[in-house]
């Protein structure tokens, strides 16, 4: 298949890259910059078409650039994490891997003379990067305990494994969906507690009988941007899962030939919603298909509160478990990648599995191990059982290694989180979300406290500081929070948080805080 898209009558900066140039087509040019050199390259080569083979110019680590997988349902074996471990251990201090929101991994300190021996090493174990970044489909989430959980409704990995080589050609690169208005977003949950949050994705599909047939109730149009920020509407379909891939084309398609692209900041496909109205994308999905839908089922199956799947719980096999393993806002170290390696093949079946909230999951562990498994040294790290605050921290890159970042967040959350640990007794799990900036990669809209990074002025001068927000719902009845706070001081955030987990969340000071001892 090749592309067909209109040409824009009025041409913004990307779009014009586009068209002079397909992404994909630095593929067959990545030798030649391995030996000329990031710093004699064409600037729109390194700093956007290679993102459409995963790879990021990052001007504020300069040569280092980050690499971006895919990891279909966050699925990754013990010989890939070696591997990965591998790479990033090359670049010593500048070399770590971030479990990210969409349970994908992203390289840090990646040198471009070495890409094209990497990308060799992900192709012999069955990994890629192509058509991770820009105006592509982002990694397909889908629930991290899909095939081992006793409660599911349907396995999904193979219908989401379907969909990404149906967009990616199999890994190899597919024009037909290189060229999207703006990036895109999908999800296939089949489970009962919206693992996947269904709510912020363009695509959504959440279990849904239908005359007692279990198929997917289907949403679109929920995203996140520094411009809007909108949940996922009904699109009124359900689908059998035969009809999942076909549909995710359909749609993807009509967004390609439709959406809008005269303004970059209006390019998702909830501005193409606005413009058209859901049923007009309904009709012409259903053109695009060449057959009509049903109408989607009065009820969908997300009736639970969300999990994260932190602990130790039984498998629908008997006699296995899975252990879900905390991962501090998702930072590993080449040695962590290695160690966690080592414990899928010791302990499981040499599987590993990410989650949304930056989290690892080992499956298929016998009962005979599961001991042996909580006694490694790396799970006194990575815990089981971790404190209530710390559970549930969730943080995007920040301005360490990402250029879009007002404020440091990583190394920031994990101090502040800390602190307040040792200042409250928290009875209750607090769902606490840092992104650095407006384009929500932490999804702070989706926590019960979201901290988006901003400038702000301080004593005459410009500091870093947050936005708070206050009311995101996960699960059941999932929702958008909004911001409750403008302009907080990094410098003066700790009170601030403790007041609000003390007021909304029923943490108390500790009383040794409360006697000054």
């Amino acid at each position: 298949m090749t592309s067909t898209v209109p040409v824009a009558t009025s041409l913004n900066k990307f779009e014009k890259l586009k068209a002079e140039k397909d992404g994909l087509a630095v593929k067959t040019e990545l030798e030649q910059f391995a030996q000329l050199g990031w710093e004699a390259m064409d600037e729109t080569d390194r700093d956007h078409r290679l993102k459409w083979m995963g790879v990021f110019f990052r001007p504020v680590t300069p040569g280092k650039f980050m690499l971006r997988l895919r990891l279909p349902s966050g699925i990754i074996t013990s010989e890939q994490m070696r591997l990965l471990g591998d790479v990033v251990q090359r670049y010593g201090d500048d070399g770590n891997a971030d479990i990210t929101t969409r349970q994908n991994l992203q390289l840090r300190g990646i040198r471009l003379e070495d890409v094209p021996a990497i990308f060799r090493k992900l192709e012999q174990v069955g990994l890629t990067s192509i058509q991770s970044g820009m105006d592509n489909v982002r990694n397909i989430t889908g629930s991290p305990v899909a095939g081992i959980d006793a409660d599911e409704l349907f396995d999904t990995r193979d219908l989401i494994r379907q969909v990404q080589d149906l967009i990616t050609n199999k890994g190899e690169g597919n024009p037909t969906f290189s060229n999207l208005p703006r990036k895109f977003n999908i999800a296939i949950a089949g489970c009962r507690d919206n693992s996947v949050h269904a709510e912020i994705n363009d695509i959504a599909f959440i279990p849904a009988y239908k005359d007692e047939v279990l198929g997917f109730n289907v949403l679109v149009g929920g995203f996140f941007s520094g411009k809007r920020c909108e949940a996922a509407i009904p699109l009124n379909v359900w689908v059998a899962p035969d009809d999942v891939v076909a549909l995710c084309e359909a749609i993807l398609l009509v967004y390609r030939d439709h959406g809008l692209r005269a303004n970059r900041q209006k390019a998702r496909l909830m501005w193409l919603i606005d413009e058209w109205g859901v049923e007009k994308l309904r009709t012409a999905v259903e053109t695009q298909m060449g057959k009509a839908l049903l109408a989607a089922a009065p009820k969908d199956e997300i009736l639970w509160d969300k999990r994260d799947h932190i602990g130790v719980y039984a498998q629908k096999q008997p006699g296995l478990h899975y252990v879900g393993l905390h991962v501090p806002v998702g930072r590993l170290l080449a040695a962590d990648m290695f160690d966690l390696a080592r414990i899928a093949d010791v302990y499981g079946s040499g599987e590993i599995r990410l989650t949304v909230e930056q989290n690892v999951i080992v499956p298929n562990v016998p009962d005979s191990r599961l001991e042996p498994l909580l006694q490694e040294p790396l799970l006194k790290r990575f815990s089981t059982e971790p404190e209530t605050l710390s559970r549930s921290l969730v943080s995007c890159t920040g301005s360490q290694f990402c250029n879009f970042a007002l404020i440091e967040t990583k190394n920031r959350a994990l101090a502040m989180i800390k602190e307040l640990e040792a200042e409250l007794d928290s009875p209750n799990n607090v769902r606490i979300h840092w992104t650095g900036c407006p384009n929500s990669c932490g999804q702070p809209q989706v926590a019960d406290i979201g901290l988006m990074g901003t400038k702000v002025r301080k004593d005459g001068k410009t500091v870093e500081g947050v936005d708070i927000y206050m009311g995101g719902k996960v699960g059941k009845d999932a929702a958008l929070g909004n911001c409750v706070t403008k302009g907080v001081p990094c410098s003066d955030l700790k009170p601030v948080l403790r007041d609000l987990l003390i007021q909304h969340f029923g943490s108390e000071l500790r009383q040794e805080v409360t006697t000054g001892s």
